[in-house]
């Protein structure tokens, strides 16, 4: 019987809420435990990339309400 093989869908393609969906399933996993070592450092890589995912869309979203924002310095 082969093994079934799934990959992770590429972290720059999602969504804030896909990014941040996974994360948190990413922690529960780790905080969870039994993994082997080398999941837990998988699993650590992907959430620190899911992490900075998030934090690029909040930054992109921080600049686009400061764009949309009057300028009021007289």
């Amino acid at each position: 019987m082969a093994e079934k093989t799934t990959t992770a869908p590429d972290v720059a393609d999602l969504s804030y809420e896909e990014a941040r969906e996974e994360l948190l399933l990413v922690v529960q996993r780790l905080e969870a435990g039994g993994s082997t070592l080398e999941d837990s450092l998988a699993l650590w890589e992907r959430g620190e990339a899911l992490a900075a995912r998030c934090e690029e869309w909040l930054e992109g979203a921080r600049a686009r309400l400061k764009a949309a924002q009057p300028d009021t310095e007289d």
